[in-house]
């Protein structure tokens, strides 16, 4: 079991960045996959997940605006928002699954996942 606290949502124009912070309280360099997702007022959609780090995934809809990052001596994974545009607006979530096989196998979907944070606000004005 692993529970999970986001920080770092805020206000920010079209164009900017944020960083958002997902602390896990257990050790997440192996045996977990990790994600984020975001609710923006439509379906909840991934939008990064990795594996100890390594192996990450992005769906091609963010053009490569977002990147996550995990700190495995901090138990926390990052993720660097840029280019925000009005549709990011949304609440972004920190997930994690247990996993065996040394990384995330099939898992994009919210289904896929056990362990959830309580979520932290972003909002991008234009």
């Amino acid at each position: 079991q692993v529970q999970l606290e986001e920080s770092g949502g805020g206000s920010v124009q079209g164009g900017g960045s944020l960083s958002l912070s997902c602390a896990a309280s257990a050790d997440i360099y192996t045996g977990y996959c990790m994600a984020w997702f975001r609710d923006t007022g439509k379906e909840r959609e991934l939008v990064a997940r990795t594996y100890s780090g390594s192996s990450t995934y992005y769906p091609g809809f963010l053009e490569g605006r977002f990147t996550l990052f995990q700190d495995n001596a901090k138990k926390t994974v990052y993720l660097q928002m840029n280019s925000l545009r009005p549709d990011d607006t949304g609440m972004y979530y920190c997930a994690a699954e247990t996993t065996n096989s040394y990384g995330c196998g099939w898992r994009t979907k919210v289904a896929d996942f056990t362990w959830w944070g309580q979520g932290t606000q972003v909002t991008v004005s234009s």
